[in-house]
């Protein structure tokens, strides 16, 4: 039996399954439909059509295996020597070391220079703190960006440099000491009493508590309403310069101030116009408008911190400076510590200008504060102490 070209018994062959042999009947259609399937990605007749494969997603991976170890390592220093608890550390120490150096600095003061000057040079100090206010951050983020560790080592070498100018004072900072050193807790328990008996550092209290929380709980509060309003970093720290000027410039306008007006008439004065001041900004929160009315109400902070620490270093006797000092700043700072929780929880449950006005109100209290204190409305029947 004979068997024609192309053509087998026992089924079909090779010709079904890959493209024909010329010569072969329909060799032409069977290769222009083999053609046709290659460019349109088809398997060639008569094979079975791979299963494709279906690319998994990027982060199939991570979602069947998280990695869990990441977060909490940048957190714990990127696996550093020490990392995130010795920056907290040396944070703890370096404001444990500024606490005790500011009260040396305002109990020493009055050794320093006469008792007419002391406004004036307090005054020149705050004109110190906001110059560095000032400078600092821009040169930290110069030196920052041309290696990590160059801030960390200018602020030591400031450290230095403060050390050296300490030493190169040669007056006393205090009068000879004849009684027996007394324990921590006694010193700041004297201290705590010659304050509750004296009139102007009763009053002097309750005005620097309410107008230390509510300066730094408003600077705080804007800080956010304005990252919170989509301002961008650039025009915040704007702000934050506009706020540092306007302190700088004050101090520098503090002792004329204080020329001008006697201590009873500037501090009512000063806290009222800060309360309207600190009302504007906040009716003008989410906008880089507030800077404006606030940076006018830290102008008028150096000239209240002047006048007021000033008269309290005159009045103190020169062996009770640092333990009043240190209840003072102790109540101010106790103050301004829980600000930035209360603004962060205000703004968190309000809108901002409803929100800031409770700063304000603090002002307010303290303005009352002033303008019915007993202790500055006798300031001139009180004892001014020789140094």
């Amino acid at each position: 039996m004979s068997v024609g070209p192309g053509r087998r018994d026992d089924g079909p062959g090779p010709a079904a399954a890959g493209p024909p042999a010329d010569g072969f009947p329909g060799a032409g259609r069977a290769r222009r439909d083999h053609r046709a399937r290659r460019r349109a990605g088809l398997p060639p007749a008569g094979r079975r059509p791979r299963r494709p494969v279906r690319p998994a997603p990027a982060d199939d991976r991570l979602r069947r295996r998280p990695d869990r170890g990441v977060r909490p390592a940048r957190l714990r220093g990127g696996g550093r020597p020490g990392g995130l608890p010795l920056v907290l550390a040396v944070v703890a120490v370096g404001a444990a070391a500024t606490a005790v150096f500011s009260t040396a600095e305002h109990a020493a003061v009055r050794s320093l220079v006469r008792t007419d000057q002391i406004a004036t040079a307090v005054a020149r100090n705050e004109a110190r703190t906001y110059g560095v206010s000032l400078a600092g951050p821009p040169l930290g983020g110069l030196l920052f960006g041309i290696g990590r560790a160059l801030p960390f080592l200018g602020n030591a070498l400031s450290f230095l440099m403060s050390l050296m100018a300490v030493l190169c004072i040669r007056r006393p900072l205090q009068q000879p000491r004849h009684e027996p050193a007394q324990t921590v807790g006694a010193s700041a328990a004297q201290g705590f009493r010659f304050l509750l008996r004296q009139p102007f550092l009763r009053s002097l209290l309750l005005i620097a508590v309410p107008l230390n929380m509510a300066f730094t709980g408003m600077i705080f509060a804007m800080t956010l309403s304005l990252r919170r309003s989509g301002v961008s970093p650039f025009v915040v720290g704007l702000a934050g310069t506009i706020f540092a000027l306007g302190g700088f410039l004050g101090a520098f306008a503090a002792p004329l101030l204080q020329r001008r007006l006697r201590l009873p008439v500037l501090i009512p004065l000063l806290c009222w116009v800060t309360a309207v001041l600190m009302t504007a900004g906040a009716l003008l929160a989410g906008t880089v408008l507030a800077a404006v009315p606030l940076a006018a109400a830290v102008f008028l902070g150096p000239s209240a911190n002047a006048a007021l620490f000033g008269h309290q270093a005159a009045v103190t006797p020169d062996h009770l400076q640092g333990r009043v000092v240190s209840v003072l700043l102790l109540a101010a700072g106790s103050a301004a510590a829980p600000a930035p929780a209360l603004a962060g929880a205000l703004l968190a449950h309000a809108p901002a200008s409803r929100a800031m006005l409770v700063f304000p109100m603090l002002v307010t209290a303290a303005a009352l504060a002033a303008t019915f204190s007993r202790g500055l409305r006798t300031m001139s029947e009180t004892k001014t102490t020789s140094p």
